[in-house]
């Protein structure tokens, strides 16, 4: 007698008999087994009677399927929290020796989290244990995504990654147990009931005496009902059983990962550094799921863009730039563009007209943006390019010959019409924001340059002299303001230029 070997179902228990093609719950039986077991019957009929062993055939087994052992999860514990156990099995001996998990699910903190699968001395793995808790949940599924991550720095291009994806039953408060229908209920015991297979295993009458420790077992969509006599004399104590079942392991293939961005950075700058080589001394780039344009304070600021009214003589701290919001106004990306929000106390308008407290407006280009509504001329910025990927905004008002804005929408790379400009913006370089930074895109030749402290865009520096690249916003500053023009008839002059085109 052997036991089940068929590989669609390998927690199969069944005892088969030499020769038998499938098992009692029908599963087909592995090719070769009966020869295997012949040959073993006979290499120790050869080792009794002392002749010379037989060589073994090779087996015909499957190969082993990575998978997660999950145990230790009781979904009638709702509301309350829990820990499931996850024990990795079948994994290939190659892999390295830790492995990232990467879970990702409504039940989980945050909505996710990162552990570690560490390989012992013996060569089997370190289980992990998840704790969420299911408080306040409606009942129903709930998903956890799973990946694992195996990654060896020497050799990188042996990458490899599974995932996985669990669903965890929240019942009602008051569910029965014929009402969870999940993979198996386990304990270690000497009284087994199985069902497979979307089967109904039943059974009746376990009146006897004396004590009785039962494994009760249903995979794969089955039911194991257990019905223990009422009229049997004393105390009948049931544990609290937790549920236990093995999840595959899909192994996929990822594109090959692009190089970490030599100068990662969400907000940067360029910084023309001759005050007659264009209209804006500083393009400032923001790179945010959310930018938040507000007053500019000496202290720690509440929003990303940070905003001055530029008077006869250069910036005002005081004054009109007082009627400025710490928040103002948020613009993010949306449907295949950019909106804005009105989220400020004095106002702003929109080609003239206000637009209402946080409601959402999609930019237009050539769409003029007035800060404040109450008072004219405060800041106020044209749209001079807008694309899927990134938005210009070049202030109209003193201010801008001395700065102007580049939004983009992070991840996202410009397509291949985005050269295309009002006249005003056909100056300014195609930029956009990957892997974490900053790059330079040429729309002649379709060569992407990597912005940096050390890079030069030699196309630009021909037109406009030498631009610097800093990885803040406002690099001035940190540096004493140096940028700044040093008369006020340097900003006149060049914004009668720029209102002039």
């Amino acid at each position: 007698m052997k036991r089940c070997s068929s590989p669609d179902h390998p927690h199969c228990t069944v005892w088969v008999a030499p020769g038998e093609p499938v098992c009692a719950h029908g599963h087909r039986q592995a090719p070769g087994s009966a020869d295997l077991l012949g040959a073993s019957f006979d290499l120790l009929q050869r080792v009794r009677t002392g002749g010379a062993p037989a060589r073994m055939p090779e087996a015909i087994r499957p190969a082993p399927r990575p998978h997660l052992h999950v145990s230790g999860f009781d979904p009638r514990a709702a509301g309350g929290r829990q820990a499931i156990k996850l024990e990795l099995r079948g994994m290939p001996d190659d892999v390295p020796p830790q492995l990232t998990l990467l879970l990702e699910s409504q039940l989980l903190p945050d909505d996710g989290g990162r552990q570690q699968f560490s390989r012992t001395l013996r060569g089997d793995w370190r289980p992990v244990f998840v704790e969420f808790s299911s408080r306040g949940r409606e009942h129903g599924q709930y998903r956890i995504d799973l990946e694992l991550h195996a990654r060896d720095p020497a050799h990188p291009a042996a990458a490899r990654t599974w995932v996985a994806t669990l669903v965890l039953l929240v019942p009602r408060p008051d569910a029965s147990l014929g009402e969870i229908h999940q993979t198996f209920l386990a304990t270690h015991k000497n009284v087994r009931i199985s069902a497979d297979d979307a089967g109904i295993a039943r059974v009746h009458g376990l009146a006897g005496g004396g004590a009785m420790d039962i494994d009760i077992q249903a995979r794969n969509a089955s039911i194991a009902q257990l019905t223990l006599d009422a009229n049997a004399g004393g105390k009948v104590a049931v544990a609290l059983p937790t549920i236990a079942w093995d999840e595959d392991l899909i192994e996929i293939d990822l594109p090959a990962e692009r190089a970490a961005h030599p100068c990662p950075a969400s907000t940067a700058c360029l910084v023309y550094a001759e005050p007659d080589a264009g209209f804006h001394r500083h393009v400032r780039l923001f790179a945010l799921e959310e930018c938040v344009l507000g007053r500019h304070e000496p202290g720690d600021a509440d929003c990303d863009l940070l905003l001055e009214h530029y008077g006869e003589h250069g910036p005002e701290r005081q004054g009109l730039t007082r009627r400025l919001s710490a928040r103002h106004a948020v613009i993010r990306p949306a449907r295949g563009g950019f909106e804005i929000e009105d989220v400020s106390r004095y106002g702003l308008l929109l080609d003239g007209a206000w637009p209402g407290k946080h409601a959402p407006v999609p930019l237009r280009l050539g769409m003029r943006i007035e800060l404040t509504a109450s008072i004219r001329g405060v800041v106020t910025f044209v749209v001079t390019a807008l694309h899927a990927h990134a938005l210009t905004l070049h202030r109209v008002d003193a201010g801008g010959a001395a700065e102007c804005f580049m939004l983009f929408a992070p991840g996202v790379e410009p397509q291949p019409n985005s050269g295309a400009a009002l006249p005003r913006a056909a100056g300014m370089p195609i930029l956009f924001h990957r892997d974490g930074g900053f790059w330079h895109l040429d729309p002649g030749t379709g060569q992407e340059t990597v912005l940096g402290p050390a890079t030069v865009l030699e196309r630009l520096a021909r037109f406009t002299g030498r631009v610097r690249f800093a990885c803040r916003a406002r690099p001035e500053d940190q540096a004493g303001r140096e940028d700044e023009p040093r008369q006020a008839g340097d900003l006149r002059r060049a914004a009668a230029r720029l209102l002039d085109a």
